[in-house]
């Protein structure tokens, strides 16, 4: 099962603390973005493997867009 996962907000993408094929659990960064001089962190909804990453660092994103892909 494909969950994407979407920001949460309209933001610059800081920093990217995953690679594909690690493995996270739910509730640990995919992606933080920086907004309003503020750090957001994008959460994973569910445990299991990154598929795919969809940004990169510095790359501004709208909410909702998809950030990752975990199954």
């Amino acid at each position: 099962m494909t969950s994407e996962i979407k920001a949460n907000i309209a933001g610059v993408v800081f920093q990217i603390p995953v690679g594909v094929g690690d493995w996270v659990n739910q509730g640990d960064p995919i992606v933080i973005l920086e907004s309003m001089k503020m750090e957001i962190p994008v959460e994973a909804p569910r445990s299991g493997v990154v598929r795919e990453l969809s940004v990169r660092e510095g790359a501004t994103v709208q909410e909702g867009d998809v950030v990752a892909r975990l199954e």
